[in-house]
């Protein structure tokens, strides 16, 4: 992997991944920009103890642009976009409309093609291997800045998700605290281990799905997927190194080549659980790392009692129907699922690629 970093014209900074080492990056951004000014900021909720992200620079973002005008794909001739060079492999920048900036964090945009009309189960082997090494460089990269706790590499894929843009693409969330979510489960795997002496939470749970079978999904030598027992999702997939790590920085050279096969296979079923003829599974993939900041308020926890993890879930619960965060769900939290965990393994081993 060769990795290139220049600025925009407005500042922000953009870093070429290519799987060759020979490939030079030299296109200036010829935009007019001016810098970029925002005014994110955190308020922190005393109720609930939560943070949340005021943002009123993104109400003006881009908003599905036609193909032609899309802001992810390389600029050609005059037609100038976010990528100064002409192709590229994999790239990211900082956003352009951050929802966090400056103090209050960071937010990246991870473009995993530059093929418009492809999807990240639609690259080879080699291209999302790529896409790993850039989001165990950028992890690494941004949690050494002052204003980020903890990094979060994502993606939401379609328009049911609320994505914006078409063009394949995640991002990367550098947080100024410790998130809610994995507060949880920090505080889940404290409590465990003082319960049973020792014993570590998510070893627990990857080694009880292991033992009951019928909510795995696909096994390797190095990954496990599986339903998890108390899915939230109508199709959620939680995927394991069998190795416990902290973070993709700790991913060992065995998991890293076996990740991409094992993640497009995951993501080809998605898109076929529905049947033939629909259209392609609305999904987000979340990583889920253990914080970089202190961890002083989870008694008895630290970093390497963290399992990374990626969690995989579609809104959509049957042909043509979603799965709305209605009165239970947005109002006290309390999920309600339609699909039994057990009958989505199935239906996700009924898919298999041959």
């Amino acid at each position: 992997m060769k990795k290139t970093s220049t600025r925009l014209a407005d500042g922000r900074e953009l870093i070429y991944y290519d799987s060759r080492d020979d490939k030079v990056r030299d296109a200036v951004d010829r935009r007019p920009l001016e810098p970029t000014v925002t005014s994110s900021q955190v308020r922190r909720d005393p109720l609930l103890g939560d943070s949340v992200a005021i943002a009123s620079h993104r109400q003006g973002r881009t908003y599905h642009p036609p193909a032609n005008e899309c802001p992810l794909c390389p600029s050609q001739g005059d037609r100038l976009s976010e990528i100064p060079d002409s192709s590229y492999d994999v790239v990211v920048f900082e956003n352009r409309f951050p929802s966090l900036a400056g103090d209050s964090g960071r937010c990246e945009v991870v473009c995993f093609t530059s093929d418009h009309d492809s999807s990240f189960a639609d690259l080879t082997e080699e291209q999302a291997g790529l896409v790993l090494e850039a989001w165990t460089d950028r992890t690494a990269e941004l949690s050494h800045l002052p204003s980020v706790e903890q990094v979060f590499c994502f993606e939401n894929r379609g328009e049911e998700i609320g994505v914006t843009l078409g063009h394949p693409h995640g991002q990367i969330y550098g947080y100024p605290f410790t998130t809610p979510r994995t507060a949880l489960m920090l505080r889940s795997l404290a409590a465990h281990k003082e319960a049973t002496g020792g014993q570590n939470l998510f070893d627990d749970v990857v080694a009880r799905e292991l033992a009951e079978g019928d909510r795995i999904v696909l096994e390797t030598g190095s990954w496990v997927a599986f339903v998890p027992y108390a899915a939230h999702w109508p199709y959620e997939v939680h995927l394991y190194p069998k190795r416990r790590v902290p973070d993709l920085l700790g991913l060992d050279e065995e998991a890293r080549t076996e990740f991409p096969q094992v993640y497009l296979e995951l993501l080809r079923r998605f898109d076929r659980i529905f049947g033939e003829g629909e259209p392609p599974t609305p999904y987000i993939a979340a990583w889920h790392q253990a914080p970089f900041g202190a961890l002083a308020e989870f008694e008895g926890v630290n970093r390497d009692d963290f399992a990374l993890h990626l969690e995989l879930f579609t809104i959509r619960r049957t042909s043509g129907k979603l799965k709305f965060l209605a009165g239970s769900e947005s109002g006290m939290s309390v999920f309600i699922n339609d699909v039994p965990p057990e009958a989505a393994a199935q239906r996700l081993r009924e898919v298999a690629s041959s």
